[in-house]
């Protein structure tokens, strides 16, 4: 009976406890993930050139196999941060750049400004492309005249700039974003490009025929195979512009 009674006490304690660790109406505390490894501080090989690489999730995902790709030519930067849309580059750019020299940057806006919203562009305001009334985040207008202040702000730091086209989006997309899309806001880019003879890295042309084998189904983004494919090209290209600055 003795021993009944304490492991009631015992359980009884554990409740309280348990209820006492998260106040009345308090959601319980979410255990924050780790930063992506792309947001990784890497401290400079003297000596080496400097690359700085600008872009969402796509980048984030081959920024490794660039680093890799380039270890003991380039030191391979980019912000601990997924780079978003137009609107956020025109946000935070003054702080991404930093006070550093670069030689290269490679860079990349068009995901988030052709995901689709309804009512506002807050992030739980995202919905489906078919969804009724739904928009694009800027219009291939805004989209314009955002870049140009990008590419202006950019050609101020004297960096060699290399445009990376915005990878497709699968025809199987139901999502936030439209088939098509890319393809045409790409376009827009291309003509911003070539009238500041920026380098552009063809990263659609380069993806679009190896889709099924390196994008993930239904998705824009990349198996991690898929993103060290990319990196491949990404580190081929830079290193092009390496050569010739």
């Amino acid at each position: 009976m003795k021993t009944l009674f304490v492991l009631l006490l015992l359980l009884v304690s554990g409740v309280s406890a348990n209820a006492q660790s998260t106040a009345p109406g308090e959601k319980p505390a979410v255990e924050k993930k780790a930063p992506h490894p792309s947001f990784a501080e890497i401290e400079d090989v003297e000596g080496l050139p400097r690359a700085l690489i600008l872009g969402d999730s796509i980048s984030m995902g081959y920024t490794l196999p660039v680093r890799a790709a380039l270890k003991g030519e380039a030191n391979v930067h980019r912000p601990a941060a997924n780079c978003g849309p137009t609107d956020s580059g025109l946000k935070y750019i003054d702080a991404w750049l930093g006070e550093g020299k670069w030689d290269v940057i490679h860079f990349n806006w068009g995901l988030h400004d052709v995901m689709h919203y309804l009512n506002s562009v807050a992030k739980e305001d995202r919905v489906p492309h078919t969804t009724e009334g739904a928009f694009r985040r800027n219009s291939p207008e805004a989209y314009e005249k955002k870049l140009r202040e990008l590419v202006s702000r950019l050609q101020g730091t004297g960096a060699t700039l290399i445009w990376a086209s915005t990878t497709p989006i699968p025809e199987s997309s139901k999502g936030l974003w439209k088939p098509g899309d890319s393809a045409l806001y790409n376009k827009v880019a291309a003509k911003v490009m070539e009238e500041n003879g920026i380098v552009v890295d063809d990263l659609w042309s380069f993806a679009k025929p190896k889709l099924t084998e390196i994008q993930k189904e239904r998705d824009v983004h990349f198996s991690p195979e898929g993103s060290a494919v990319l990196g491949s090209e990404v580190a081929r290209v830079i290193r092009e512009a390496l050569k010739v600055r």
